[in-house]
């Protein structure tokens, strides 16, 4: 019984992707429409469209600003019919989501586009960050 390197990478890297699932937190993710300037972090700075604000469960005190999430779609929040689409997208923090925010991350309409169905409003997502 010898020792198997083919195996023991297999296991790292299974290791490796039950700890990124574990990291991974969820909630609730709207959008808010373009233009997507001026933000809390970067004023009139065009950062793209691949961007998000965040409430103050991720905000601290500023310290998002620039942070990059991985965000994909769980399900739906509301009754809308398959609001999830397949994959994720990474939305750099631009912006700070004031009480009134319905979601934990505001994405972009861009970003939200790409994960769900505009529609459905708001949907559950899984984000860690990227």
């Amino acid at each position: 019984m010898g020792f198997n390197i083919g195996s023991a990478l297999t296991m790292v890297g299974i290791v490796s992707c039950l700890v990124s699932v574990a990291d991974a937190a969820e909630g609730i993710a709207v959008f808010y429409k373009p233009p997507y300037t001026p933000s809390k972090c970067y004023g009139n700075r065009n950062n793209g469209v691949m961007v998000a604000g965040v409430s103050d469960a991720l905000w601290n005190g500023g310290a998002a600003c620039g942070r990059k999430y991985r965000v994909s779609c769980v399900r739906g929040a509301n009754q809308a019919p398959r609001p999830c689409r397949k994959g994720s997208v990474v939305v750099t923090v631009v912006d700070f989501c004031r009480k009134g925010c319905n979601g934990v991350i505001n994405l972009s309409q861009d970003a939200f586009s790409r994960i769900a169905d505009p529609n459905a409003g708001k949907v559950v997502v899984r984000y860690d960050q990227a």
